[in-house]
C-alpha cells in the first residue's frame, strides 16, 4: 500500500492518517480528514447521554446570575437569607467560617459530608458536591464530578504525563496546568465539572514493569517533584495571589491533589494486588526517593490536597498511618489543604489488608485520627456515626477534617464566588490555543532514539512513495492514554497494513499483507509498541519485550523494505528493542509515548523536519534480562552484589541498557562550554562551632574516611551556592532545542550512595550557528545532599563532582569542615 506523498505534505494529519492519496486523487480534490483537535473544536459528535444525577445543583450558566453558596440572590431561590450565617461573613477568616458551619451540623449531618459525594444540607443552604474529578493530562470523566454531554462534548487531551515530562520544560508543564484549569473552571460554570481535581500522579518509576508509568513523570525524584510543583501551580495559582501571607486563605483556581502517597508502584503483578501489597521500604529510600516528590508537591507547589495509596508501608496502611499523614504531611511539610483516600482505601484496610482484624468502625476511627480527612468511598459516611458513638473516634476529629475540607472550598470560591472566572464557558473548552499547546507538548516530548546517516528528517525531494505499517498505524484511541474521556470519536478507517490485529499481535496471519505493502516503497514508517491492554492501572507487565509477534512483524517488514525503515515506538514503559537498535536497515527510531489528541500531527512534524526533536528519556530502557534478577515486589533501589541484585534507576544501576535515562538525539549538534571555565576543583569550607557534631558514614575504604565525614543539613546554615554558566553552541545546520541536564555525584569512597543524581535542568532553543549562555545556581546542601541509612539528610565532606550532560563538561567541589 504505497502511496505518493503530496496529500500528506499538504495537511499534516494524524500519523494514523499517514496513508497517502495518489497524485490523481489529490488533484481530483480527494477527501481530507480533519485532525482530532480540529474536530473537537468544530464538529465532534457529542455524547447524547446526559447523566442528570451528576449535575451540581446550585451551578448555573456563567454570567451575572451565577450562584454560589453565600450568594444573596439565593434568598429568592431557596428562601434562606444566607447572610445570617457566620460562615457567610466574608470579614471572618476561612477557618473561623468553616468551624461555624461545622458547628451548626448534627453528627448525622457531619458524616454525610465525609465521602466524595457530599450530600446536600438544605437547612444550611449546602448543595451536593462531588469531590472526585480527574485532570491527569486534561479533564477526564473518570471521576463522577465531571461529565461530558451535548453542552460540553469534550476537553483538550494533552499527551500523557510520561511524554510531557520528556520535554524537560518547566514552563510547558505549568502552561498545560493553566490550560486544564481554565477548561475545568469553564465546565464548572456550565455545571459539568467540580473544582477539586485528584491529579497529578507523582509516584517515582522504580520498576520498568509497572503498569502506570504512563501517568508518571519518570524515575528521577527531583524531576518528578519539579513536574509536580509546576503542574500544580498551573492548576491552582491565580496570578497575583501566589504569595498570599496566609497560605490557608490563598485563593485557588482549582484544587490539585498529589497522589498516590506513598511507595505505591505495584498494581497487579503475578497475583500480587495493590490492595493487599505491603511495601517493605527502608527509611533511606523513603526520604531520598519515594517521599521527595510529595514533599516538593506540598512545599514548592503548595498543593491543596494529597491522596494516600492502597498499599501498606512496612505493615501499616498508608491511609491509617499517623506518621505518614499527621506527622509528615501536616507537621513537617505543612499541608494547606485536605488528605483524601484513594477510592475505597478505608474499605480495603478491612477487606483486603485485614489489618489487625479491625472492624469497619475501627478502620474509620484509625484513619480519621491518622489525618485522613475525606473518604473516596462510603465507609466514612456509612460507619462514621456509629464509630463515634462507640468511642472509636472523637467527634472533634470529624470536625477537624470537615474544617480542612470547607476551607479548601472557600478558597475555591464555592461559598463566595470568584468573579475572575465568571465569564469562562463553552468557548473556553478545547480552544485553538489549547489544541496548539497539546501539539507543542507532543512535539517537545518526542525522543529521537536513533538516526543513522541522518535519515530523519525524511526529505521530500527524492521520496515519492511511503509505506505505513504496524499495529499502531491507526492508533487514534491508544494515543489518548488513560484518565481521559470515553466519548472521543476516532477518525475513519484507513487503507493501511497493520500486520497485526492489535498490539498483542497473537496472530501472525496478517504479517504477509504488511510485507507486501512495503514492496517498492521509498521509505517505511513502522508504528509498534504497547497500549492499555499491556500496561495500565491494575495491570503490570511480566516482561520488557514487544508483545506477541511484533518482533517477527518488524523483522519481516524490514527484510522486505528497499528503503530506510523508521520505527516509531508508542509506549510508556521501556521495551527491549536492541534487535531494532542494532539492525542497520532500521535507520531511525522515535519514542512518542502516548502523545495525546494531536500526537499524529506532532509525529508527522518530526518525521518530515517541520520540528527538530529535543526530548529526553525520563526513564531507563533496560534489557529484557534485567528483570530476571529480582521480583517486582522487592522495593530496594540499591544493588546487593551478594544476591546478584543490580539496583534500580540510573542512580543505582551500572549495567547495560537499551537506552539510558536522559538519552535523546537531535537533527543538529550542540557543544558545551563552561564560561568562564571554573577551576578544576573549587572548595567549600564550613567552620563548625562546638555545638555542631559530625556524623559518621560507612566508607568502602576505611583509610579514605575523613575526620569529619558529614553534617546534618538541618544543622547547617546552607548559604553556600554553586554558580556557573553553560554556553551551548549549535554547531549544526538546523535550529534546535537542547535539554541541559546537570548532575552531582558524591565522593567516590562513601558506601551505599547514588552514582549520580539530577540537580537541575533547562530546555533552551538555539538557532543554527548561534550560542546561548545559561546560568545555573544551586544550593550546595540541596544539590550535594546524600541520605544515610537512617533517613538523615547529610552534606558529606570530600570531593563531589558536577557533570553537565553526558560528561560534556564537569568540575569538582571539595567540601571541608573545620
Amino acid at each position: 500500500m504505497t502511496k505518493t506523498l503530496d496529500f500528506l505534505l499538504s495537511t499534516y494529519l494524524f500519523l494514523s492518517f499517514l496513508v497517502l492519496s495518489s497524485d490523481a486523487a489529490a488533484a481530483a480534490g480527494g477527501e481530507q480528514t480533519m485532525s482530532h483537535g480540529q474536530c473537537m473544536a468544530q464538529t465532534c459528535p457529542a455524547n447524547a447521554d446526559l447523566n442528570q444525577s451528576l449535575v451540581i445543583e446550585n451551578a448555573t450558566p456563567t454570567g451575572s446570575n451565577f450562584t454560589f453558596i453565600c450568594d444573596p440572590l439565593r434568598k429568592a431561590q431557596i428562601g434562606i437569607d444566607m447572610s445570617t450565617f457566620a460562615f457567610c461573613d466574608k470579614k471572618l477568616p476561612y477557618p473561623a467560617r468553616a468551624r461555624d458551619l461545622v458547628g451548626r451540623m448534627t453528627l448525622s449531618e457531619k458524616v454525610t459530608q465525609l465521602g466524595n459525594n457530599a450530600t446536600a444540607l438544605p437547612r444550611l443552604g449546602l448543595t451536593r458536591y462531588d469531590w472526585w474529578s480527574e485532570a491527569l493530562h486534561g479533564m477526564s470523566n473518570v471521576g463522577p464530578g465531571t461529565f461530558f454531554d451535548n453542552l460540553v462534548p469534550i476537553a483538550t487531551s494533552f499527551p500523557t504525563v510520561i511524554l510531557t515530562t520528556a520535554s524537560f520544560n518547566e514552563v510547558l508543564w505549568k502552561s498545560i496546568g493553566e490550560a486544564v484549569s481554565t477548561e475545568a473552571r469553564a465546565a464548572y460554570n456550565l455545571a459539568r465539572g467540580g473544582l477539586t481535581y485528584w491529579s497529578p500522579t507523582i509516584n517515582v518509576v522504580r520498576d520498568p514493569r509497572w503498569g502506570r508509568i504512563t501517568e508518571t513523570p519518570g524515575e528521577d525524584p527531583l524531576v518528578v517533584g519539579t513536574y509536580a510543583a509546576n503542574y500544580v501551580r498551573g492548576l491552582q495559582d491565580i496570578p497575583g495571589t501566589e504569595k498570599t501571607a496566609d497560605l490557608n486563605s490563598r485563593p485557588l483556581k482549582v484544587s490539585a491533589c498529589c497522589k498516590h502517597y506513598t511507595a505505591y508502584d505495584v498494581d497487579n503483578w503475578q497475583g500480587v494486588q495493590r490492595y493487599s501489597f505491603d511495601a517493605k521500604v527502608t527509611e533511606q529510600d523513603m526520604v531520598e526517593t519515594f517521599n521527595r516528590p510529595f514533599e516538593m508537591c506540598v512545599k514548592d507547589g503548595d498543593a491543596s490536597s494529597l491522596m494516600c495509596s492502597y498499599n501498606r508501608v512496612n505493615g501499616i496502611p498508608t491511609c491509617a498511618d499517623p506518621k505518614l499523614l499527621n506527622e509528615t504531611v501536616r507537621g513537617e511539610w505543612n499541608l494547606h489543604g485536605y488528605i483524601v483516600a484513594d477510592c475505597d482505601s478505608v474499605e480495603v484496610i478491612v477487606d483486603a489488608h485485614k489489618w489487625m482484624n479491625v472492624t469497619n468502625e475501627e478502620a474509620v476511627g484509625l484513619s480519621l485520627r491518622a489525618g485522613l480527612d475525606l473518604d473516596c468511598g462510603v465507609y466514612y459516611t456509612k460507619y462514621g456515626e456509629n464509630a463515634t458513638k462507640i468511642g472509636k473516634v472523637e467527634e472533634a476529629d470529624i470536625d477537624k477534617s470537615l474544617v480542612n475540607l470547607y476551607v479548601v472550598l472557600m478558597r475555591l470560591g464555592y461559598f463566595d464566588g470568584n468573579p475572575t472566572f465568571n465569564n469562562l464557558g463553552k468557548q473556553d473548552m478545547c480552544t485553538a490555543q489549547h489544541i496548539e499547546l497539546a501539539t507543542e507538548a507532543a512535539r517537545q516530548g518526542i525522543v529521537l532514539l536513533k538516526n543513522d546517516n541522518d535519515t530523519l528528517p525524511l526529505s521530500t525531494s527524492n521520496l515519492r512513495t511511503l509505506a505505513v505499517v504496524g499495529p499502531h498505524g491507526n492508533a487514534s484511541e491508544a494515543m489518548i492514554g488513560n484518565y481521559a474521556f470515553d466519548n472521543w470519536k476516532p477518525g475513519r478507517p484507513l487503507n493501511y497494513a497493520p500486520g497485526c490485529v492489535d498490539v498483542q499481535c497473537k496472530d501472525a496471519n496478517s504479517i504477509p499483507q504488511a510485507v507486501q505493502a512495503v514492496n517498492g516503497a521509498d521509505a517505511t514508517i513502522l508504528i509498534a509498541g504497547l497500549d492499555l491492554s499491556i500496561e495500565a492501572e491494575g495491570l503490570d507487565r511480566n516482561d520488557l519485550l514487544l508483545p506477541g509477534n511484533q518482533v517477527q512483524l518488524i523483522n519481516q517488514v524490514v527484510d522486505a523494505s528497499k528503503g530506510p525503515v523508521i520505527l516509531v515506538m508508542m509506549c510508556a514503559g521501556g521495551v527491549d528493542i536492541n534487535f531494532a537498535k542494532n539492525n542497520t536497515k532500521i535507520k531511525a527510531i522515535l519514542w512518542v509515548g502516548y502523545p495525546g489528541e494531536e500526537g499524529g500531527r506532532a509525529i508527522a512534524d518530526v518525521v518530515f523536519g517541520k520540528y527538530n526533536p529535543g526530548g529526553r528519556l525520563p526513564i531507563t530502557w533496560y534489557q529484557a534480562d534485567y528483570i530476571n534478577n529480582f521480583p517486582m515486589t522487592s522495593m530496594q533501589l540499591r544493588p546487593v552484589d551478594s544476591q546478584g541484585y543490580p539496583g534500580r534507576t540510573y542512580r543505582f544501576f551500572t549495567g547495560p541498557t537499551v537506552f539510558p535515562f536522559g538519552h535523546g538525539l537531535s537533527y543538529t549538534k550542540f557543544a558545551y562550554q563552561l564560561t568562564p571555565p571554573p577551576p578544576q576543583k573549587s572548595a567549600i569550607t564550613i567552620k563548625l562551632n562546638n555545638q555542631q557534631h559530625c556524623r559518621d558514614l560507612e566508607y568502602k575504604n576505611a583509610t579514605a574516611k575523613p575526620q569529619c565525614a558529614a553534617m546534618l543539613i538541618n544543622e547547617l546554615q546552607c548559604k553556600e551556592q554553586i554558580q556557573f554558566d553553560v554556553e551551548v553552541q549549535n554547531v549544526g545546520s538546523k535550529d534546535g532545542d537542547e535539554v541541559i541536564l546537570v548532575y552531582s555525584s558524591p565522593p567516590a569512597d562513601i558506601a551505599g550512595t547514588h552514582i549520580k543524581q539530577v540537580i537541575g535542568f533547562k530546555r533552551i532553543s538555539v538557532p543554527a550557528g548561534k550560542s546561548q549562555k545559561v546560568p545555573f545556581s544551586f544550593n550546595a546542601c540541596t544539590s550535594l545532599m546524600i541520605v544515610d541509612v537512617g533517613g538523615s539528610r547529610l552534606l558529606a565532606s570530600g570531593v563531589h563532582t558536577i557533570t553537565i550532560g553526558d560528561g560534556l563538561a564537569s568540575f569538582l567541589i571539595q567540601v571541608n569542615y573545620n
